[in-house]
């Protein structure tokens, strides 16, 4: 459910501005927090292919010419992390991390695994400086160091999964963690990383599809996202 007037962190009650590209791995991220916390918000896309990202204007916003960014009031806020952490401190409940330190400590692991380890080295800007290096865009070898981090990163994140998993990542509650490796599992399912080698992960894949936050913070379901779009 939309919380009425619930977006008032940044001094301004009208609903914020997500400024994000349907099919990135960080403003997926994003939107599955707003979707967790029920919090409702403007989407603005930022086409990442177009090159938008690099207009002189958003990068008034974004200095580092990245999505997703947050605008709340005269707030402005970047790196997709760094977003859910100001989230759940400002809007504490329903809560993303659980309440003891340890396992905020564990459950911040897992979605560093994903934000700070798979991530960055396949993003769009990485994928490009490969082609630079001869690695061309959808080319075996560039799919292949695709596929390497991505399987790296769901090995280390499986046997703490095995042990803190329920219902969800960590425990039976979405938070955090789900935030993270949801959006990294649609990513490994569009390079062709299977996830039977990861059994926790193939079952957390399954809940996310049918859960409505998720299914809601989904790439396809974007109104950037290519069947979606009205112009």
């Amino acid at each position: 459910m939309i919380q009425e007037g619930a977006f008032d962190g940044g001094g301004s009650r009208s609903p914020p501005m997500l400024y994000s590209y349907w099919r990135a791995g960080a403003p997926h991220r994003v939107r599955l927090g707003l979707a967790l916390k029920g919090l409702a918000y403007e989407y603005r896309p930022v086409n990442l292919l177009a090159g938008e990202q690099g207009n002189a204007a958003y990068g008034q916003l974004n200095p580092q010419h990245l999505t997703p960014t947050l605008v709340v009031g005269d707030l402005v806020l970047t790196q997709s992390l760094a977003i859910l952490e100001w989230l759940e401190e400002t809007y504490p409940a329903p809560a993303l991390l659980p309440a003891g330190a340890a396992d905020r400590a564990v459950v911040r692991g897992m979605a560093a695994i994903v934000a700070c380890d798979i991530h960055p080295l396949n993003n769009l800007r990485v994928l490009r400086a490969l082609v630079e290096l001869g690695h061309a865009m959808g080319s075996t070898t560039q799919a292949a160091w695709t596929r390497r981090w991505i399987s790296d990163g769901f090995a280390a994140l499986e046997p703490l999964l095995s042990r803190h998993a329920g219902e969800f990542a960590f425990g039976d509650r979405p938070g955090l963690a789900d935030c993270c490796i949801a959006p990294q599992i649609v990513s490994a399912d569009r390079f062709g990383v299977a996830l039977e080698p990861w059994r926790t992960l193939g079952r957390l894949s399954k809940r996310y599809a049918i859960e409505p936050a998720f299914v809601a913070a989904h790439p396809e379901n974007q109104p950037d996202a290519p069947g979606n779009r009205t112009t």
